[in-house]
């Protein structure tokens, strides 16, 4: 009976240790029931999420061509079922350090988690969900770790205890369970056209020449994108996005709006990273990539343009960056691999900034509207700077020149193969997205109307992600090979 012959703890540990952490959490809950109060297992659940993303770094620094892998089944013509990249260990660190930002946040939210033990063992049972499946190469861990990087964070948006929170968590809860069953469906189409159980070009190869098998792939990613799509906020599969972010904690909120879109882009990834290896024209492929996310770079802006509520402001950006990462994409090609990658990395580290801001200020003001950050800028420049900063590099402008040089990226994929629609839509995106953020960054920079009311400010943990984010932000605007270096 065949058996795997590989397993290497090291190129595993970035799941391995999250779901480390959530036994160490369990127990530790367990063993002292409230003794050491409801706060400790947040802080120890970020010091593992960054020990795994550290340990997923070092596979940034590789080489694409020869990436590290795991699980692989006995030769010959064994398939390794876990196989991380450049691309993918760096995809792996961005999920980790988002989900320990995320965790710093509800660390200081006000109210603070009524069990902190199942908060921090929700989220790193949702990271390591995450981290799986960037790696996953086999049709039944990829679904079932991106299943698992979806539900956990269900309970999350209802953990929050309030009517609205528990309409958020329940509508979340069904596009879960109307995704799950996409994603299984487009398995099993992929499964039928290819007879592979792996997302394995030479298959794919195989598969494109028989005009009958050619028709049951395209039916099979076109599901598979829909099941993707809901995870990715794209359009049509947008509608829970606004009122889980809303109705959420902020930290709930940021997790949803960079792990989980790391985590579902690296997904994507995996079946469109089939169809470049297999080096194919397949304009019907295109189409599929293309036509959501034209939808969602045009509805995700504009929509965003009328939003006062900078948290529904961020969720329909959110909306507008699906859009962005999938532009790249319609190019089918290796190119447009990296600077998708590229682009969610960016925009996960700026969103990243802007809810550590938003729960300074929060703190410090006790609003959550536009016009309550009239004059941040001059009043509490320590959120208002880097807040600021995180605009203009969704924005794409100076100096968050990181910003633009990743939309650059992301529109010269399809410029170069010819897909114009989608290049135009994105000209038209950036056009509007400027005047999204500027308007925003207009309000911090005017005049304060009235005194800010003396409140406690915010906790240090939202604080260390405030500077580091920003720190992140400005090297790699300065120097932003530091980024594009780490994606093969």
């Amino acid at each position: 009976m065949s058996t795997l012959v590989t397993f290497a703890p090291l190129v595993l540990a970035p799941a391995l240790a999250p779901a480390l952490g959530v036994v160490l959490v369990l127990v530790g809950d367990a063993l002292a029931p409230r003794r050491a109060g409801a706060r400790w297992p947040l802080p120890v659940a970020a010091v593992v999420l960054v020990v795994g993303a550290v340990l997923a770094a070092r596979g940034s620094f590789g080489v694409e061509a020869e990436p590290l892998r795991s699980l692989c089944l006995p030769a010959p013509g064994g398939a390794c079922l876990w196989t991380a990249g450049p691309r993918t260990s760096s995809l792996q660190a961005g999920i980790l350090l988002a989900a320990a930002a995320a965790l710093a946040l509800l660390h200081d939210g006000r109210p603070r988690p009524r069990d902190g033990a199942v908060t921090a063992a929700l989220l790193l049972a949702a990271t390591t969900g995450g981290v799986a499946v960037a790696a996953a190469r086999d049709l039944g861990t990829w679904v079932v770790a991106l299943e698992l990087a979806t539900v956990p964070v269900v309970a999350l948006v209802a953990l929050r205890g309030s009517r609205g929170a528990a309409h958020a968590g329940l509508s979340l809860l069904v596009t879960s369970l109307v995704s799950f069953a996409l994603l299984v469906l487009g398995v099993a189409l992929w499964l039928t056209a290819t007879g592979d159980a792996t997302f394995s070009s030479a298959t794919v190869t195989t598969a494109w020449a028989d005009p009958q098998r050619r028709a049951v792939l395209v039916l099979a990613v076109t599901v598979l994108v829909s099941g993707v799509g809901f995870k990715l906020s794209l359009v049509p599969f947008h509608a829970w996005t606004p009122q889980a972010y809303a109705e959420s904690d902020l930290g709930t909120a940021l997790f949803l709006a960079a792990a989980s879109k790391l985590s579902a882009l690296a997904a994507l990834l995996t079946p469109v990273a089939a169809f470049v290896g297999a080096g194919l024209d397949a304009p019907a492929v295109v189409t599929v990539l293309a036509v959501p996310a034209v939808a969602s770079l045009l509805l995700g802006t504009v929509v965003a343009l009328r939003q006062h509520d900078p948290v529904r402001l961020l969720a329909w950006s959110t909306i507008a960056q699906a859009g962005w990462v999938l532009v790249p994409l319609t190019a089918l090609d290796a190119a447009g691999l990296r600077a998708s990658a590229a682009y969610v990395l960016v925009y996960a580290a700026a969103t990243t900034v802007a809810f550590a801001a938003l729960g300074r200020i929060g703190a410090r003001t006790g609003t959550r509207t536009l016009e309550g950050h009239r004059g941040l800028l001059r009043r509490d420049p320590l959120a208002a700077g880097p807040l600021a900063l995180a605009l203009l590099v969704l924005a794409g402008l100076p100096p968050g020149v990181v910003g633009l040089v990743v939309k650059i990226l992301a529109l010269g994929s399809p410029v170069a193969a010819g897909v114009w629609p989608v290049a135009v839509a994105g000209i038209l995106a950036v056009v509007v997205g400027i005047a999204v953020y500027l308007r925003w960054f207009a309000v911090l920079l005017s005049a304060p109307t009235a005194p800010e009311p003396a409140r406690p400010g915010a906790g240090r943990s939202t604080t260390a992600v405030l500077v580091l984010g920003t720190t992140v932000l400005a090297l790699t605007s300065a120097l932003p090979h530091l980024l594009l270096g780490g994606l093969g």
